[in-house]
Order: C-alpha cells, then structure tokens, then sequence
C-alpha cells in the first residue's frame, strides 16, 4: 500500500493506476475488525481501493469528545498493511488539507435531520456531510464503504449522494460484533474496564426485544428495553426508537408498521462516560 498525506499525491497516485472501478473506505481511524470488513469488502469488488483516516472536527457537537478521540495512526497503518495491496492507498491528510477555508455548507436531511442522533448531536451530520462531501470530491470513487452500526449516518449518507448527485454508489457492511455482541467501535477503546464487561447487555436487550416483537406492541418493547439495561450500574438509555429504513421515523405502534418495509430497532447509551450505539433489525 501507499500512504499519501495530501490531495494532489493522492489524486496523482489515483491517476497514475488507471485502475477502476474505485473502491473509498472513509475512517476516523482507531481501526478494528468492523473497519477491515469494510476494507476487504471493497477489494473484493474494486481493483483499486483509498482508505482515509481523518478525525474530522465539524462533526463533533462536544470538543472534550474530539479531543478524547482515540488516535493510533501507526497502529492503523500496520492493521491496514496486512489487508490492502502493494497498489492500494491511504490517505492521512490534517486539516488544513481538507478545509483550506472553512467549510460553511449547510445541507438539510428532511426527517433525518430531526430524529435520534440529530436530537442528541446537534450539528453532527451538518459535519459528516461536509466531510463526506468533500472526501468524496477527493477521491472521485465509484463505491464507498460504511457500516451499518452507524445507521442514521448511513441513511444522511445516501441523501447526501442523491441531493448532490455524486455517481457513487454507497454500500453497507453488516454490523461486526464483539464475542459478547458490543458492536464493534472505535470508542470501545475508551471504555472503563469495569463497564466493558457489562456491555453485552445492550446487544442482548436489543435482540430479546426483536424476538418479543411479535408478541408485545412498540411501547412494552421500549419499556422492556430501558428497564434491563438501566438496571446495570452504569449504563443510561438515551433513546431506543423502532424506525422505518428509509427516512427513519419513528413508529409508535405495530398497527403504523407497513408491509414491503424494513424496521430496525436503533439505541443510544451511555456506558458510564462513552456514548454507544448499535441497532437490529425488527421483523414484521
């Protein structure tokens, strides 16, 4: 692999292949499993494929969480040697190199912009369709990797592309987990060793209240979720909301649930100081 640290190397590296179609897997580092998935899902499909790390500032609402934000480049760069080729890239530019100016855009999602996540960060995916936006102006791909523990910001994602009409097409990875179910997340890193252990509970609840679905209505499941998790020392529930998997709203009852749609189950929780999230598909 080749590491490029700005845009007119990168782009000339790009060129100089004349590989396609192109593969784009965006990060914020601290890489893990959940991250390689991604990866290697894009080698699988393109014969080139940029990787980018870059702790994007206009995304986080809370500066203490930016500046807490786990970074380990070179720890990155060794994970990633031993899944990307000798003509693959990554791309570790600093700020000044992805906002010369600063970046006043200002994109508005529909209800996307007005639930979960957007509620608890305000200003969040503003930020993530700036560095998207932006990335994606960079690096010109064809396909562009993101996990689906992310949701929302996989749903903002894909309005993003069709508001601006970018021709690429957004592919989402299955969530991957922990032996104990923890979603996979870079801030797992950042939990307290005593928290860490106890937070398998959150997967488990999620998908005892899947399996529940089909016999107790939407609020007995919210209760039911809060309740278990809330009971461990430590853990808050911020949301759980059941959504539909287009504009993610919410719905309150089973009755408001329609055939030929998708609903996941998606939850906010702070585990003691580290906000987690993760969700799971609801059948109907």
């Amino acid at each position: 692999m080749k590491v490029t640290r700005t845009i007119k190397d990168l782009q000339k590296a790009i060129r100089s292949s004349q590989l396609s179609p192109i593969g784009f897997v965006p990060t914020m580092g601290a890489l893990h499993r959940g991250h390689l998935s991604l990866v290697q899902n894009a080698i699988s499909n393109c014969p080139l494929v940029v990787v980018s790390i870059y702790v994007n500032p206009t995304q986080f609402n809370d500066k203490n969480d930016l500046k807490n934000y786990p970074r380990c480049l070179s720890d990155d760069l060794n994970l990633l040697q031993e899944v990307l080729r000798d003509k693959d890239l990554v791309f570790t530019p600093d700020d000044k190199e992805i906002y010369p100016v600063e970046d006043k855009s200002v994109f508005h999602f529909g209800n996307l912009d007005n639930v979960m996540e957007a509620l608890h960060r305000p200003g969040h995916f503003n930020g993530v369709g700036q560095v998207v936006s932006r990335l994606f102006e960079i690096v010109n791909p064809d396909f562009a990797f993101f996990g689906q523990k992310d949701f929302q910001q996989l749903a903002v994602i894909k309005e993003l592309v069709n508001q601006t009409g970018s021709k690429v097409k957004i592919i989402g990875n299955a969530i991957i987990r922990e032996d104990d179910g923890l979603a996979m997340s870079s801030r797992n890193q950042l939990l307290d060793p005593v928290i860490r252990k106890k937070a398998g509970i959150i997967y488990a609840t999620i998908s005892a209240a899947a399996v529940m679905s089909n016999n107790h209505d939407i609020p007995y499941l919210t209760a039911f979720v809060k309740k278990i998790i809330e009971k461990v020392k430590g853990f808050g529930v911020e949301y759980f909301e059941i959504v539909d998997d287009l504009e993610l709203k919410p719905v309150g009852s089973r009755a408001e649930m329609k055939k030929g749609r998708k609903y996941f189950g998606c939850i906010a929780v702070k585990a003691g100081k580290i906000r987690l999230i993760d969700n799971i598909e609801i059948p109907l």
